[in-house]
């Protein structure tokens, strides 16, 4: 049976294998920094829809208690999603809590 055998690492081949690591280190963390930007974005437009709702609720005087009977999400569920620091509502949860408070809620595709 015969052996395979590598060649030996040169200095030359050393340093390559060291570009290359860097490189792809390089090209990692720039894909990592964008999905992370792109999370950080939805998280921030989450979060202003729901002050924007919390802040007509508020201005139509309307309880969580009145919200929840109207959309039929518990006023403890309520609470969070306007208290919570990291929301993570459904499409439904919104559109429902909208509907509850007498406003609209577009979502569009572009």
């Amino acid at each position: 049976m015969s052996r395979k055998t590598h060649p030996a690492m040169t200095p030359k081949r050393i340093a390559e294998l060291g570009d290359l690591a860097r490189k792809i280190d390089r090209e990692e963390a720039a894909e990592l920094k964008a999905a992370g930007r792109a999370i950080l974005l939805r998280h921030e437009t989450t979060k202003q829809l729901i002050v924007a709702l919390k802040t007509a609720r508020m201005a139509r005087k309307l309880g969580l208690e009145e919200v929840g009977e109207k959309s039929g999400i518990g006023k403890a569920n309520l609470s969070r999603l306007e208290n919570q620091p990291n929301p993570n509502p459904t499409l439904d949860t919104l559109l429902r809590y909208a509907d509850a408070v007498g406003v609209d809620l577009h979502v569009s595709v572009s």
